[in-house]
């Protein structure tokens, strides 16, 4: 069961649920990255973005889906996220994967980077 770590900016009732470390799974990793949507998200954060608000990806899907996403995402262990404000912010959770499943994250990513490259 995901772990909700304090949060010192969010105020009460607005904390989320993120598994420890040592509680993602490779199935969930897996499953979370297996959807398009969701490798787009993840895409996006690996390329740069450390922290984005939810709003601010540019998605071929309803405000409600685009939520349902994140939370697969988060749930999964892949990313982390917290509010700033009204926003909730996303950042890509590159360490714990790594040490979870070293390599698993870039190897995903240049793959699904390949498959949308032009080609020449």
């Amino acid at each position: 069961m995901p772990t909700t770590e304090p949060d010192a900016a969010a105020p009460s009732g607005r904390r989320l649920a993120h598994p420890s470390t040592e509680e993602i799974r490779l199935e969930g990793v897996l499953h979370a990255l297996a959807d398009p949507v969701r490798l787009t998200i993840v895409r996006e954060l690996a390329d740069g973005h450390a922290d984005m608000a939810c709003i601010a990806f540019d998605l071929p899907v309803s405000k409600s889906t685009t939520t349902h996403h994140f939370k697969v995402l988060r749930e999964a262990g892949v990313i982390r996220q917290h509010y700033e404000g009204t926003s909730r912010m996303s950042r890509l959770r590159e360490d714990d994967l790594g040490t979870r499943f070293p390599g698993l994250l870039t190897a995903v990513l240049e793959a699904a980077r390949r498959s949308v490259a032009p080609s020449v």
